[in-house]
């Protein structure tokens, strides 16, 4: 798969520590920097580039991985989702469909975050899950609030 991932200045050395392993996993890598301190920039644009198929999932990070994943969720066809445990991670993918997780590099220890991203990537969602009327609500829901503007 080809991993979009970006984070604000302050994570740059947690994402910096990600990437290889991310490539190690047998992934492609598009970094989107860290430069920004506007980390709603980063976020939106890692967001638009996994909306636009252009990667194939996306990795943010910020302090808490609350700004970044409320601005990511901003960008229709972006579904972002904050994990903190094995679990969250699982059911990001297998529930919830997620094509972005997040993640909070000042609450967060980097081998945790790297078990994280690896559960994450190694699932896909099942659209014959029972989860899958629950996850096309969401997507039917962006469409009509998108044709009602």
């Amino acid at each position: 798969m080809k991993i979009a991932i970006g984070c604000d200045p302050n994570a740059t050395d947690f994402k910096n520590e990600l990437i290889p392993f991310i490539e190690e996993l047998g992934h492609s890598v598009v970094d989107h920097g860290s430069d920004d301190p506007i980390y709603a920039n980063t976020a939106i644009e890692v967001a638009e580039s996994v909306a636009k198929k252009e990667a194939d999932r996306g990795v943010l990070i910020c302090g808490t991985g609350i700004g970044v994943s409320i601005a990511a969720n901003k960008v229709k066809g972006a579904y972002c989702a904050l994990v903190t445990n094995i679990y969250q991670a699982q059911r990001a993918q297998l529930s919830n469909d997620a094509n972005v997780i997040a993640f909070g590099a000042q609450v967060m220890g980097l081998e945790v975050a790297k078990c994280l991203l690896k559960e994450y990537l190694g699932l896909e969602f099942d659209p014959n899950s029972r989860s899958m009327k629950k996850v096309q609500r969401i997507k039917d829901y962006e469409r009509e609030a998108d044709h009602a503007e």
